[in-house]
C-alpha cells in the first residue's frame, strides 16, 4: 500500500470476479519459486537491473526477476522480434552480461554489487544507447534497452501489488464498467464505485518533468 492509493485495494473486488480471472490474478500472488531459466551467476543481475529500472527498493517486491525467468523458462515468447535482433531470451542474457562487464570497467564490481547510485548511472547509459566493449558490442543497444523494459513492465503491471500503487480497478470481467466518460467528465463524477482518489493531488508527468 504505497504511492498514490494507499487505501486501494483490488483484491477487495475478488468477488466480482468469475472463477478463471480469479484464479489467474491470485496465482500471481503465490510465492515464486526458483529460476529456471537463468543461471545462478546471472541472477545477481537479473535481480539488481529489475530493482532498479522499477524503482523497488524494499519488501514487499512483485516479483518481476521469477517473472521474466518463469516466461522464458516455459518458452513463452512474444511471437516477434527485430531481424537485425537474437531472441528475446538471448538478448536478455547478453544485457546482463553486458551490465557486469560495464560494471567492472568502471567500478571493478559486478552490477549487483555497486551502489544504487552507480546501478542508475549504468542503466541510464544503457537506455541512452551509449554502452560498448564486451557484450554490447555487435548488439543494438538502443533497442535491447526496448526488449527488457518491454518484459520487465509487462511483467511488474501484471501483479496486484502494481495495481494497487496506481489505482487500477483490475479486471472488468464481468464486472463492467459504469461511466466511461470522455475527458470533459472527469473527477468524482466520472468516477466508478470501487475507484478511489488519490491522496496526492499532482500530475505524474510534470512531477517527474
Amino acid at each position: 500500500m504505497i504511492g498514490r492509493y494507499p487505501d486501494f485495494d483490488v483484491l477487495d473486488a475478488v468477488d466480482t470476479w468469475d472463477d478463471a480471472t480469479r484464479h489467474v490474478v491470485l496465482a500471481r500472488l503465490e510465492p515464486p519459486g526458483p529460476l529456471r531459466f537463468f543461471t545462478r551467476d546471472e541472477e545477481p543481475a537479473l535481480r539488481a537491473f529489475c530493482d532498479t529500472v522499477l524503482a523497488q527498493d524494499a519488501e514487499p517486491r512483485v516479483p518481476v526477476a521469477e517473472m521474466v525467468d518463469a516466461k522464458f523458462a516455459d518458452g513463452r515468447l512474444d511471437g516477434y522480434r527485430h531481424a537485425d535482433m537474437p531472441r528475446d531470451d538471448e538478448t536478455w542474457r547478453r544485457v546482463l552480461a553486458g551490465l557486469d562487464h560495464t560494471a567492472r570497467s568502471a567500478y571493478r564490481a559486478p552490477f549487483a554489487e555497486t551502489t544504487e547510485e552507480r546501478r542508475e548511472h549504468v542503466v541510464a547509459e544503457l537506455a541512452a544507447g551509449r554502452l560498448v566493449g564486451g557484450p554490447w558490442d555487435g548488439l543494438d543497444v538502443p533497442r535491447a534497452w526496448s526488449v527488457v523494459m518491454r518484459a520487465a513492465l509487462a511483467a511488474f503491471y501484471s501483479h496486484p501489488w502494481a495495481w494497487n500503487e496506481i489505482g487500477f480497478g483490475g479486471p472488468a470481467y464481468p464486472r463492467g464498467f459504469l461511466r466511461l466518460g470522455g475527458p470533459g467528465q472527469a473527477g468524482a463524477a466520472g468516477r466508478e464505485p470501487f475507484e478511489r482518489p488519490g491522496a496526492l493531488d499532482v500530475d505524474p508527468v510534470r512531477e517527474g518533468a
